[in-house]
């Protein structure tokens, strides 16, 4: 985040700031399940809900867009857990008989997503690492060892993109601009 309000700032200006602990318990018990330790971080300094009025009931999930790339978004707590509703299954994974290569498990907590849930990546509650899913092709495991590990992506990305060196997206205007 220090990257993007060093090389982004009106992206940065932008963005509604940190959840509660409150908020965060609140949503646990809705979904039934713990948030890991990176997560809780994470959403501490940045619960990227969308203010109310700009939600549009028209798509699965609604985020910040251009960041972190042009097609997906990071989710706020309230993106996550209607996500996290629409793939959860009652007996803990879908389909309910491929639990070894399931395209989906409730372990998995979806942080970022494109605007019809159709792709993102997830953190593993059971071991913090972090995940891939596109509908229709086979979920990827442990894509990046942490939450820690997938930011430090997220910042040599920014810093190619501050750099000059990324080609279809720069700044103008303190904004990420994606061609």
């Amino acid at each position: 985040m220090d990257l993007l309000r060093q090389h982004a700032p009106a992206d940065h200006a932008d963005l509604p700031g940190p959840a509660t602990e409150q908020m965060l318990a609140a949503a646990e018990e809705r979904m039934g399940i713990s948030f890991p330790q990176d997560l809780r971080a994470w959403l501490l300094q940045n619960n990227l809900d969308l203010p109310q009025g700009d939600v549009d009931d028209d798509v699965a999930c609604c985020g910040f867009a251009g960041f972190p790339d042009e097609g997906t978004f990071f989710l706020g707590i309230r993106a996550m857990e209607g996500l996290y509703a629409n793939r959860s299954m009652p007996g803990g994974f879908d389909p309910p008989d491929q639990p070894d290569n399931s395209f989906w498990r409730n372990e998995w907590i979806p942080f970022l997503s494109d605007q019809d849930g159709w792709t993102g990546k997830f953190i593993d509650v059971r071991d913090g690492r972090v995940g891939r899913w596109f509908v229709g092709e086979i979920t990827i495991t442990g894509e990046y060892e942490s939450l820690a590990h997938y930011f430090d992506s997220v910042a040599e990305l920014l810093t190619k993109i501050a750099d000059g060196d990324h080609p279809v997206c720069e700044v103008a205007e303190g904004r990420l601009v994606w061609s």
